[in-house]
């Protein structure tokens, strides 16, 4: 069967190789490890958000009949002042520790600060109530601009801000300041005829993933250790384990189990250096989970922001200059995600003068990690209301102003950073060109559409593949990338379709980090398109040691033997590919490929772009999503069902975003809606089916045009939804979520407004 684009399998839409194993419930996720005399543990949390640890008792637990172990922050080893780079940037090591399990002081509610092995759970959870702990409670600050003040808790004594790259003694809790800026921004904005500012607040907000956090452990005598977990990055686990415990990486092995979502947040680690040393203590495997409360209250949302844009253009609709202003929390410890916020913020625009002035502040929160194109949402929400703005001021349709206005390639944008071959324009009009577009805008009481786009950059990383070739002409193939949503069979479809054999005949699986090269997390939107162009680069080496058995038999030079779409020729001889794969014990025997790939560069980022119609309650301030589409270049979509999903997915995450999605804190830093039933994230019956559009600009830097789109897709909703809202009722909410009591709130001033003008 052909995709009709030249490929045999790449854009074809094959059933999972997983698929059976997901549906009948065979798959094993981190939960179902199950291993002789397994412990059970559990995690005892501060109830504070901000405290002094002053005293640890664990007599009374210890003497529990049933417990194993008990460990504190103190066991772990002193990590000292090291500055570490394990997967996600440099950072304090005592940090990455304290985060599991905390020494000196509980940073928020939820903070792990001991930890319980015992026969049962039940028994474990008896145990945490007899661990005695000394707090000294302290003020608590909840948020980035408060956090900001002079005189504010300051939550790490020695902590002091790093203001352009250099170390300015000041102790704070302003962790880092850097800034990017091209041309001459206050020229330019002299020379606008219209200037727009506006400043936005976005809530914390949580991944959303179902499964909940979980690691079993096995120290064993000969200091050699094993983790089952389900994680996004297997090597990026072993590594922060490793440091963490102060063992060699090469002494830990980790398994990846089935996945339950992650969306960036199961990159972190947070029970695996626990679980590994409550078994070396009690000398039995230990097993983990965490409780949904404990997820919530202790693991890594996205961060909260204040972020203000400002906008001036032209009277012909010419974007002249572009300034923003960007504080992020990134919770309890620094290196937040302020850095991906600055390279997305203006990254849709191409705009020859601006200033990109940027904040990372600690807060009593949870440390915020990755949540899907991380640092984008926040700013897309931002740039895409005072670009709807600007177009209103000078009376240029939206699109038509986007469109005018769009980053092409050539476009610097404001970090430095010059675009290759991109799709911004062409996601453009494919909004333009769309049916949903074309149709009649709802035109009902209180109903309106908008638009928006978003992006993300992408990275590359390292990924490595082995392929043995089978008797039976079937691939066996191994890879490191932990799937989340199908990318097992996204990277057997370019394996399949290099080597010209069917997608059927290649048997993916994911190992552990002993059983293949180091492989990097599954995140940044990079596994289809590094970890693929490692299994094609795979593939190719097959074929070089297979057209050097195809001269074997018939006694000619490698260089004369071609393959070619699953078969090898030599003038007139050929043969195919599950022919010779028979004859390989005759030729020499098995056939291994083996390929490692570290792209730097020619990555390729996404834009993706939305039009949503509503309808608004103003009597409620209830948005009804009436209709809504995501367009998205994929670059070269490997398996169209699979991209669609991903959009969809995205969109619809970012739709709760918009719309529901909060943590909602007590003044003394509580997190109160800990659950699925008070933290709302959209259902089935808040959502329309959501429509999409496969933009395909291939991406020059990869063999099959491959761009990552698992991210790109969650940063325009909000913003397509504000703008939604403006045109339904003539308000613009600038503070996420954007429920209801914010809606009727702003429509009730708005009618002051219009009162008094009036008047």
């Amino acid at each position: 069967m052909s995709s009709g684009n030249g490929y045999k399998v790449i854009g074809t839409r094959p059933i999972r190789h997983d698929g059976v194993d997901k549906v009948t419930g065979r798959a094993v996720y981190g939960g179902d490890t199950r291993l002789p005399g397994l412990l059970y543990g559990q995690v005892l949390r501060s109830p504070h958000a901000h405290a002094r640890i002053k005293s640890v008792d664990t007599s009374r637990a210890a003497a529990l009949p049933g417990v194993k172990a008990i460990i504190t922050g103190k066991d772990f080893p002193d990590a000292g002042d090291q500055i570490v780079d394990l997967g996600e940037g440099p950072a304090r090591l005592k940090y990455i520790r304290d985060n599991v399990l905390a020494t000196d002081k509980a940073l928020y509610s939820g903070h792990p600060v001991a930890a319980v092995c015992a026969t049962s759970l039940h028994i474990a959870e008896e145990a945490l109530d007899l661990i005695e702990i000394e707090y000294e409670v302290l003020d608590a600050v909840l948020d980035v601009r408060e956090a900001m003040q002079e005189g504010a808790p300051q939550l790490h004594d020695d902590m002091t801000t790093q203001e352009f790259g250099e170390d300015t003694g000041k102790k704070s809790n302003l962790a880092t300041h850097f800034q990017h800026k091209l041309g001459d921004p206050d020229k330019a904005f002299a020379a606008a005829d219209v200037v727009i500012e506006r400043e936005f607040h976005t809530a914390t907000v949580h991944q959303g993933y179902i499964e909940p956090h979980n690691a079993t452990a096995m120290w064993n005598s000969d200091g050699q250790i094993t983790v089952w977990t389900s994680t996004q990055g297997s090597f990026a686990a072993r590594a922060q384990t490793g440091a963490v415990l102060d063992v060699p990486a090469s002494s830990i092995k980790v398994v990846p189990q089935e996945i339950g979502g992650g969306f960036g947040g199961k990159i972190p680690i947070y029970l695996e250096p626990v679980a590994a040393l409550l078994s070396k203590l009690s000398g039995q495997p230990v097993k983990l989970i965490m409780t949904r409360p404990s997820v919530f209250e202790s693991t890594g949302p996205t961060p909260g922001s204040y972020v203000k844009v400002k906008m001036g253009a032209t009277k012909d609709g010419k974007i002249t200059a572009a300034d923003a202003y960007i504080a992020f929390e990134s919770g309890a410890y620094p290196g937040g995600l302020v850095g991906a916020a600055a390279m997305c913020v203006f990254s849709c625009y191409d705009i020859a003068d601006g200033l990109i002035d940027c904040y990372d502040v600690v807060c009593n929160k949870p440390r915020s990690f990755a949540y899907r194109a991380p640092g984008s949402t926040q700013v897309a929400f931002a740039t895409e209301h005072v670009v709807d703005l600007l177009a209103a001021e000078l009376g240029i349709d939206p699109l038509e102003f986007r469109l005018k206005n769009t980053a092409t390639t050539g476009t610097r944008r404001i970090d430095g950073v010059v675009y290759p071959k991109m799709g911004c324009k062409e996601v453009l009009e494919a909004i333009r060109d769309s049916d949903h577009y074309k149709s009649a805008a709802p035109s009902g009481p209180n109903q309106g559409r908008g638009i928006s786009i978003g992006y993300w950059f992408n990275v590359g990383l390292k990924s490595a593949c082995t392929a043995s070739v089978n008797n039976d002409g079937t691939v066996s193939l191994s890879e490191g990338s932990t799937d989340i949503g199908g990318s097992r069979t996204s990277i057997a479809m370019q394996f399949a379709e290099t080597m010209g054999i069917g997608a059927e005949d290649v048997k993916p699986q994911v190992v552990d980090t002993d059983s293949i090269g180091h492989t990097d997390v599954t995140g940044g939107s990079r596994v289809t398109y590094a970890t693929g162009w490692a299994a094609y680069k795979a593939a190719l080496d097959i074929q070089d040691q297979l057209c050097e058995r195809a001269a074997q038999l018939w006694e000619v030079e490698a260089d004369q033997v071609k393959y070619e779409d699953g078969t090898l020729s030599a003038g007139d001889r050929s043969i195919s590919f599950k022919e010779l794969a028979g004859e390989l014990d005759e030729t020499g025997g098995p056939v291994v490929g083996r390929a490692s790939v570290n792209p730097d560069s020619g990555v390729g980022g996404s834009f993706a772009a939305n039009i949503a119609d509503v309808e608004v309650d103003p009597e409620t301030g209830k948005v009804q999503v009436l209709r809504f589409t995501v367009i998205q270049d994929a670059g070269k979509a490997i398996h169209p069902s699979y991209v669609e999903g991903q959009m969809q997915g995205g969109s619809v995450q970012g739709i709760g975003w918009a719309l529901n999605e909060e943590y909602f804190y007590s003044d003394n830093g509580h997190l109160d809606n800990s659950s699925y039933l008070d933290y709302r994230i959209p259902t089935t019956l808040d959502l329309p089916m959501i429509e999409t559009i496969i933009v395909e600009v291939p991406n020059p830097g990869h063999p099959y045009g491959v761009r990552g789109v698992g991210e790109a897709n969650i940063a325009p909703p909000p913003a397509a939804l504000a703008n939604a809202i403006d045109n339904a009722v003539g308000v613009r909410p600038q503070e996420l979520p954007m429920k209801p009591d914010r809606i009727v709130s702003a429509l009730q001033s708005e009618g002051q407004s219009a009162l008094a003008a009036g008047g």
